[in-house]
């Protein structure tokens, strides 16, 4: 995908009342799943797409992503690996796809140039959901001069205030959490909710993406009009386990 990615959010908003993001564990279960599964969601109309890069310890994530983590660092999944399966993707299939990964391995593996091989293989960002704003200078001014998209955080124990400091920071959508915890988990899709979307919008001119227990159609009923973007981890990862990567395109399609 050549075009800016605030050019395509721009245009598939004014197509769509919400887009739909998803998010795969690199490696997990096969690699060669992973691509049937991408291409599958892809194919069923998702606009973006996370492309979570393992880690031992992925503290935002439920037992569903963990175990997937898990089991693709035991079948020997590298960030190498991971990063050289990112460019195959990005080269077949026209749609914005973000790195999502914890920032010890942007660490090991030298800030400037993380942000350089995924600038050079076309990805259009990040989403680092353990590097507090204030610790990250370095990681922001990076992202930003490769052309990258660093997403960040709000929650709804934010203060208002500091959501105006983190959009102050953001570029490309804000990633907001439905609730506290980690993934998967059920989220109450309730007035509470809506009023802390209102109060996200409110603080960012930026687009909202929703995640944390976005499982079904109702949920994402729930989002329209309150938010751009809703979010889908834990669900996709328990459909491929449970009825394989040929039930993920149906699922996907059930939702709009």
């Amino acid at each position: 995908m050549n075009m800016p990615f605030d050019s395509y959010l721009e245009k598939r908003l004014a197509e769509k009342d919400i887009l739909l993001m998803t998010h795969i564990v690199l490696g997990y279960p096969s690699w060669e799943t992973c691509l049937q599964v991408i291409q599958a969601m892809v194919e069923a109309g998702v606009d973006l797409m996370e492309l979570q890069i393992p880690f031992s310890e992925p503290m935002a994530d439920g037992p569903v992503i963990l175990r997937a983590n898990q089991k693709a660092l035991k079948n020997g999944v590298t960030v190498k690996r991971c990063l050289d399966f990112a460019q195959e993707v990005t080269r077949r299939f026209d749609i914005p796809f973000f790195i999502m990964s914890y920032y010890n391995i942007f660490f090991k593996y030298g800030v400037e140039r993380f942000a350089v091989t995924l600038a050079e293989r076309n990805l259009k960002g990040t989403i680092v959901p353990d590097l507090p704003p204030e610790e990250g200078q370095e990681y922001l001014q990076l992202m930003k001069q490769h052309g990258l998209s660093p997403i960040l955080f709000f929650s709804p124990t934010t203060p208002d205030d500091r959501m105006r400091y983190i959009s102050s920071l953001a570029k490309g959508f804000i990633y907001c959490l439905s609730r506290k915890g980690v993934t998967g988990a059920d989220t109450q899709f309730s007035s509470q909710l809506a009023g802390y979307l209102a109060r996200c919008r409110q603080a960012t001119s930026l687009p909202l993406a929703v995640g944390f227990g976005v499982k079904e159609k109702a949920d994402i009923d729930f989002l329209k009009g309150k938010a751009d973007i809703a979010v889908l981890g834990s669900q996709t990862i328990r459909i491929v386990e449970e009825q394989g990567s040929g039930a993920v395109g149906a699922f996907i399609r059930s939702l709009r």
